[in-house]
């Protein structure tokens, strides 16, 4: 929160701010009480409802409060008053020290002093149990009375005795580790190599952030740089800083063996506590520069070392420097290491992609839902903070501006935009089921809105959304575009279901041109590596192949190269993100189907579970007499079940092939039609329920057929056919004959037909007004025509009394009455309930309502299972890719 002056936090009285940070804000104060200056720590209001944040506070304070010593900042209090957590230290006149380097290095007299002052207070935190992690030039104050450590916020207790020292007369135990194995703790230009690989650290950790600072304060640079996190992580791991002599030759040698030592790469190497190096220091300091002092023992190893390397280092700097320049001129290694999230936070959904890299890979954006909020969520890789991105709740499908400063998303079935240094979120379109995002250089935002869209394309600025690509023969949906660097091509998924993507292609839109090539038989969710590489998802492992971007064509055979990558089977999603600096990000998982419990719903929102088991469930579909259920389950196969709701039994309906989907009960409850691709494309079939006998063809045809209703005496079946010229189109069968004859066949797409159960209407769904919306026409002649919905509408199922007729607009369940005459007359829209239930991933309904019109049978995401909360780093992997796949470029 924001304090102003006269706030009074207990018995303290705020005065002026005087600086803030990630993990706080700081406010000059009095104590009213001693009549004092003190400084009050409070946390940002962007972190106030932090679990994590709110862990570290206190953490903070109960790390100061075991420390008492003159180069610590000492604490005086804590307190809470109206839920803002405040800690009260004391005030300190001064200058950080990063503040003091920015005018330049320091003479050689103040580096030994500051450094024995750091050492002095480091010692008793590490004799105390505490490992500072975050040592750095900012959280070191500089006062007349000397040099202070602050922020302790990322302190962790530790065993005192691991780089402890002797000088230490007591022993804390170890707490539970606040870091996970694989998790990064710490600012990254002073983090220790076991730091940047995720590990525990103990007090050895401190003395190379010592070093690092040791080097900053001499020479005035940073010990280690580079142009990218990656770069700068990779020096940390496998390079050697700019010897000193190389650029202050008058430094004494024994303080730049003393900076070496505590910059080894093994902890085990290095100098093995703050005392060690305070006695070197001061020996420096008393002028004797040239004799090693007695080292403890825990440093012996490491000074034998050094004595037969001190010939190499006085051999002169040009040596040093040369080395320095072959090691940076190298490419830089491969570094894994893991992100977790805070405790409380979840990653969200498997189906939409919820993880995005900035262009140059310094930027992580990834969905997550805490406290049952699902938002998006900011996190530079040099830091160990996300911060929630307000504005965004409900936010789906990250993706970056190509300058990095904007981020799209998807929400409340809107296409937006935020900007990352602040402002509110900006509306694009609407977009009734997003499947993916891509921003190129010029301006332009390509989306895919719906199944049985083409990929569309809105200016950045927004406006009316224009088609992009468009569906070819066998693809009912194209999805997870990605613009080529030039944005002159485009990449994209085509799929020839709208639920299962194990065998989706791969193809490329060439912009402005209109034409398309496929790529890649079996892929999902391609994206480019500038290594010369198209990447893409299939069967949970990135696959890669090297890739000509001006040909637009493949240029050899693809190889695994990323395994366990978390993919969907229901919609092609794959989590991973790739910047154009080298940087790979990615959720662990392998291929999975969204798990998904079956609820009942009252008209008023209760809720109610039902039995069956959970499972990747869709299109659920309620026999004439309520008894029993067809419902499509999702996995490497698509496949019908019935359930039997008085039995609590589920049994496999369909046995041929490996698609068998959208099923439709007969109105005597006898049959039940599907689609099915057991003899080539997909058509439609029906079979009897009782499992009597086989699937009998309905419909032969080289388009994708999907049922949907059936008329009430059973004679006549209304389904949609995928026709690539005119896009969804609305047939209907006749039984007897077995004729079919287009309804509704228009340069828009109509999908979802629904017999009213008198048989006079058909309602169905149609984006002739740039969105879905609900209609209804008469039948059998298409004379008259309404629309029902009036801000966009989906999924119309009829009340089986045909005196309503339900849709659901995003988690609204709409109804509308509708007038029992002879003339079509319907009511208003109004919403019965509103829930986070699973949307379809086509247009068919993803619902049913009970036979009595009083309850709904929804698809309920599971709440239990594995949470994932973690996202693998791979920096500088176009490396390791440039190997595993050779190419041109």
């Amino acid at each position: 929160m924001v304090l102003t002056s006269g706030i009074k936090l207990g018995p303290y009285e705020i005065l002026s701010p005087l600086g803030a940070g990630g993990m706080g804000e700081v406010y000059r104060a009095r104590d009213t009480r001693l009549d004092r200056s003190i400084a009050i720590k409070v946390l940002p209001a962007h972190l106030s409802r932090s679990v994590q944040a709110e862990e570290r506070f206190h953490r903070e304070a109960r790390a100061i409060s075991s420390l008492s010593h003159p180069n610590i900042c000492h604490l005086y209090d804590v307190g809470d008053q109206d839920g803002t957590s405040y800690l009260v230290m004391e005030y300190l006149e001064g200058e950080t020290l990063a503040d003091r380097l920015r005018k330049g290095p320091l003479p050689l007299e103040q580096v030994l002093r500051v450094g024995v002052e750091i050492c002095e207070g480091l010692e008793r935190a590490h004799c105390s149990g505490v490992v500072h992690r975050d040592l750095k030039p900012s959280n070191i104050m500089l006062t007349k009375s000397g040099a202070k450590l602050m922020d302790f916020g990322l302190a962790k207790s530790a065993v005192a005795a691991v780089g402890a020292g002797s000088s230490c007369d007591s022993l804390d135990t170890m707490s539970r580790p606040l870091t996970a194995e694989g998790t990064i703790v710490g600012t990254f230009q002073y983090m220790s190599p076991e730091q940047v690989e995720g590990k525990e650290a103990d007090a050895r950790s401190d003395i190379f952030s010592l070093g690092a600072v040791l080097y900053e304060m001499v020479t005035g640079k940073r010990a280690f740089e580079g142009k990218t996190t990656a770069s700068t992580i990779a020096a940390i791991l496998a390079a050697y800083p700019k010897p000193i002599s190389a650029t202050h030759p008058m430094t004494p040698p024994a303080l730049e063996r003393v900076v070496k030592a505590c910059l080894e790469k093994d902890p085990d190497d290095r100098l093995q506590a703050a005392h060690d190096v305070k006695l070197q220091l001061k020996w420096i300091a008393e002028g004797d520069s040239t004799v090693t002092p007695p080292p403890s023992s825990a440093s012996v190893p490491l000074l034998r070392k050094l004595i037969l390397s001190l010939g190499i280092l006085l051999a002169g700097a040009a040596i040093a420097s040369l080395v320095f320049w072959s090691l940076n001129s190298a490419p830089l290694p491969v570094t894994r290491t893991v992100i977790m999230l805070p405790p409380g936070q979840r990653l969200a959904g498997l189906d939409q992609p919820c993880i995005a890299l900035s262009p140059d890979g310094t930027h992580l954006a990834y969905v997550a839902i805490e406290g049952g909020t699902q938002q998006l969520y900011m996190r530079a890789m040099d830091s160990l903070e996300a911060r929630s991105i307000p504005g965004t709740e409900g936010a789906t499908g990250p993706f970056f501006s190509p300058d990095g400063q904007w981020l799209g998303f998807f929400a409340g079935q809107k296409l937006k935009k935020i900007s990352l240094s602040g402002g509110s979120a900006q509306t694009l379109g609407d977009v009734p089921f997003p499947l993916g995002a891509s921003w190129d250089r010029h301006g332009m935002i390509a989306f895919a809105p719906s199944v049985g869209s083409p990929i569309k394309q809105v200016p950045e600025t927004g406006g009316s959304p224009q088609p992009m690509t468009r569906l070819e023969k066998g693809q009912v949906a194209q999805r997870w575009p990605e613009f080529l660097p030039d944005g002159k091509a485009m990449l994209f998924t085509a799929g020839p279901t709208s639920i299962n993507w194990t065998n989706a292609q791969v193809g490329v839109h060439l912009v402005g041109t209109g034409e398309q090539r496929n790529l890649i038989q079996g892929g999902t969710q391609p994206g480019y590596a500038p290594s010369g590489h198209l990447v893409y998802a299939q069967g949970g492992s990135l696959m890669a192949v090297a890739f000509d971007s001006k040909r637009l064509a493949i240029a050899g055979a693809e190889v695994p190269v990323v395994e366990g990558v978390m993919q969907s089977t229901t919609s092609g999603a794959a989590q991973y993100s790739i910047s154009r600096t080298g940087s790979l990000v990615y959720i662990p998982g392998g291929v999975q189907a969204s798990q998904h419990r079956l609820v009942w719903v009252n008209r008023k929102g209760a809720e109610e579970p039902v039995a069956a088991p959970a499972r990747a469930y869709v299109f659920p579909r309620l026999s004439p007499d309520g008894r029993r259920l067809a419902v499509t389950i999702q996995g490497q196969d698509v496949q019908l079940w019935l359930y039997d709701l008085s039995r609590e039994m589920l049994t496999r309906f369909a046995f041929d092939g490996k698609f068998n989907t959208n099923p439709v009960w007969t109105p005597d409850g006898k049959r039940i039609a599907f689609n099915s691709n057991k003899e080539g494309p997909v058509n439609l079939f029906r079979q009897p329920a009782d499992g009597s006998g086989g699937p009998e063809r309905l419909t032969t045809g080289e388009y994708l057929h999907f049922p949907m209703s059936w008329s009430p005496n059973g004679q006549v079946l209304a389904f949609v056919e995928v026709n690539p010229d005119t896009g969804y189109d609305i047939w209907t069968l006749g039984i007897g004959d077995r004729k079919a004859q287009p309804f509704l066949r228009t340069p828009f797409n109509e999908s979802v037909p629904q017999f009213s159960p008198n048989g006079r209407w058909l309602a169905y769904i149609s984006n002739e007004s740039g969105r879905w919306e609900i209609y209804v026409q008469s039948y059998p002649a298409s004379g008259g025509k309404w629309q029902i919905s009036t801000e966009g509408g989906t999924e119309p199922v009829w009340n089986r009394n045909g005196r309503e007729l339900f849709y659901r607009n995003g988690d609204k369940m709409m109804a509308v009455d509708i007038a029992a005459q002879a003339s079509f007359t319907a009511g208003k829209p109004h919403m019965l309930f509103e829930g986070r239930y699973e949307l379809p991933p086509g247009t068919t309904p993803n619902y049913d309502v009970s036979p009595d019109g009083q309850r709904f049978l929804m698809i309920k995401p599971s709440e239990t299972g594995e949470t994932t909360t973690q996202i693998n780093v791979v920096l500088n992997w176009f490396e390791e890719l440039k190997r595993s796949v050779p190419s041109k470029q």
